[in-house]
């Protein structure tokens, strides 16, 4: 079995800019593709979000961000018509503006 350096000795063959674009391809990699969000599921997050704002309860929202999803836990404190946008306060009273495009899921907590 052969062991060598790996990645290492190659590094010092190649200029700057090359590893730069390399660092970059592999974090691309790492991104998440947005995914179709089908219409029983959008009619069953529409029901789920209309509980939670009637009975003020916590929900768990998985949303579109920065090219990954993330995830807040908290009450939705104002839904604005105009923007498109829920925001949401989380346990730690922050506030999270979050565009309706953007949500993949919504489930009570």
């Amino acid at each position: 079995m052969i062991r060598d350096r790996g990645r290492i000795k190659w590094v010092s063959m190649m200029l700057p800019e090359h590893i730069k674009l390399l660092r970059d391809w592999v974090k691309e990699d790492q991104y998440d593709e947005r995914k179709e969000i089908d219409e029983q599921q959008l009619e069953l997050m529409n029901m789920t979000l209309s509980e939670a704002i009637e009975f003020d309860q916590f929900v768990t929202i998985t949303h579109y961000r920065n090219r990954n999803y993330e995830i807040v836990i908290g009450k939705i404190h104002y839904w604005d018509e105009m923007a498109q946008r829920l925001h949401i306060i989380d346990h730690f009273e922050e506030v999270h503006r979050i565009p309706i495009s953007a949500i993949a899921d919504i489930r009570l907590t």
